[in-house]
């Protein structure tokens, strides 16, 4: 077919039913499965799995070896680094079937997931979050968090740029690329407008 707007390698499976954004890209031996959504300018890795019903927002980049399950919805500009997976079911049993029951999760716009992290289901992740390789996320994750570890704890604050934030006596970082500033308050934080 000439008249796609995205590109599928030819050892990628692409079933009937998914919906592919403009100048999306799929690799080698993945596979969209029904009913799926990706946005455009997305780009899937090599050996990745997309289930039924994963909706994927624009920009976002899944790396080799991911598993994304029944239940996930990904906004613009996600990162999901090489091998993370997301579950579905919070008690999985071969012999007990439980398609019926899959719980969603919500990663917010922006957010990084490291290589081999483990997103356990029903735990929403907020905007510009940061998820270190390896970490296992048992609980929600606030905006801008940075965690790490298994369990995965928070650890600092993270820029819309990804660099570490270090608040002054005022409650005030300034990402080094970007120069944006950002307020603490209590166990958030957020951006501040630019004059």
């Amino acid at each position: 077919m000439t008249d796609k707007k995205y590109f599928a390698h030819e050892t990628a499976v692409v079933d009937d039913g998914c919906t592919i954004g403009k100048g999306s890209k799929i690799w080698h031996f993945s596979h969209l499965m029904t009913g799926c959504k990706l946005g455009e300018k997305c780009n899937i890795g090599q050996n990745v799995v997309v289930s039924p019903d994963v909706i994927l927002g624009n920009n976002v980049k899944v790396q080799n070896n991911v598993s994304l399950y029944t239940g996930v919805v990904c906004e613009d500009d996600v990162f999901l680094g090489p091998s993370m997976v997301f579950t579905n079911i919070t008690n999985p049993r071969s012999a007990v079937i439980r398609r019926d029951q899959y719980e969603k999760t919500v990663v917010k716009k922006g957010v990084s997931i490291g290589a081999n992290a483990t997103i356990v289901c029903g735990n929403d992740i907020g905007e510009f979050a940061f998820i270190g390789a390896g970490a296992v996320v048992t609980k929600e994750v606030f905006p801008y968090s940075l965690v790490i570890g298994n369990p995965a704890k928070h650890v600092g604050w993270m820029s819309e740029y990804g660099h570490r934030l270090k608040f002054d006596d005022n409650n005030i970082a300034v990402c080094p690329e970007s120069k944006e500033k950002y307020k603490q308050e209590g166990d958030r934080v957020h951006k501040l407008s630019q004059a």
